[in-house]
């Protein structure tokens, strides 16, 4: 069985290290032999969640676009950067609206992190390379009961930590990406819940 991945990072700014991020775990999941997904939230703009506006209006086509891409995925990559010690609001908008899909567009049931198994990375421009919104980013994602695997990849000094093909330079980091790969593949055989859309 050939594990689909879908790759998304918590910024969209551009030349963000958590983009750089994400596009070296796009690189090291292909080399493992998954088929990646690799998407701007960018192309899924959505409003700031507000139940009367969801009550009002619905949830946002956008949200139930992106919870549909993550049911046909069997597994799920985000890479965050960090914003005052915790996740960026887009992420977190993002995550919210996601989660209050309760059907997909013909009307199944769908609950896009339920079972999910999801792999974590986190980046930023000090020393401490985003580990606090990694934490509160699993908090989060498990809170919506999905599978976090346990390894992540945390990047310190982003704007030295990678060369111009946009790899790693750092021979630890790539091991470490390489772990978190290897084990969201792994855990994204044994509970594959793809849902083809």
């Amino acid at each position: 069985m050939t594990v689909r991945i879908l790759v998304f990072a918590g910024s969209i700014r551009s030349g963000a290290f958590s983009g750089k991020t994400a596009d070296a775990a796009v690189k090291e999941l292909a080399l493992q032999g998954a088929e990646v997904t690799r998407i701007s939230l960018a192309d899924y703009p959505l409003p700031i969640l507000n139940q009367d506006l969801e009550q009002e209006r619905g949830v946002p086509e956008n949200a139930v676009k992106l919870a549909q891409m993550i049911a046909a995925h069997d597994g799920l990559l985000i890479a965050t950067p960090e914003y005052n010690s915790s996740l960026p609001p887009l992420l977190k908008n993002t995550i919210d609206w996601i989660s209050r899909v309760k059907a997909d567009a013909k009307g199944r049931s769908l609950r896009a992190f339920s079972g999910k198994p999801v792999g974590l990375c986190s980046s930023s421009s000090g020393a401490y390379a985003g580990a606090r919104a990694i934490i509160h980013l699993r908090g989060v994602l498990v809170h919506c009961q999905a599978e976090v695997v346990t390894p992540q990849c945390s990047v310190a000094r982003g704007a030295e930590a990678f060369d111009e093909s946009g790899d790693f330079v750092e021979e630890r980091l790539q091991k470490a990406m390489a772990k978190v790969c290897r084990t969201l593949i792994e855990r994204s055989r044994m509970l594959s819940t793809r849902v083809e859309a």
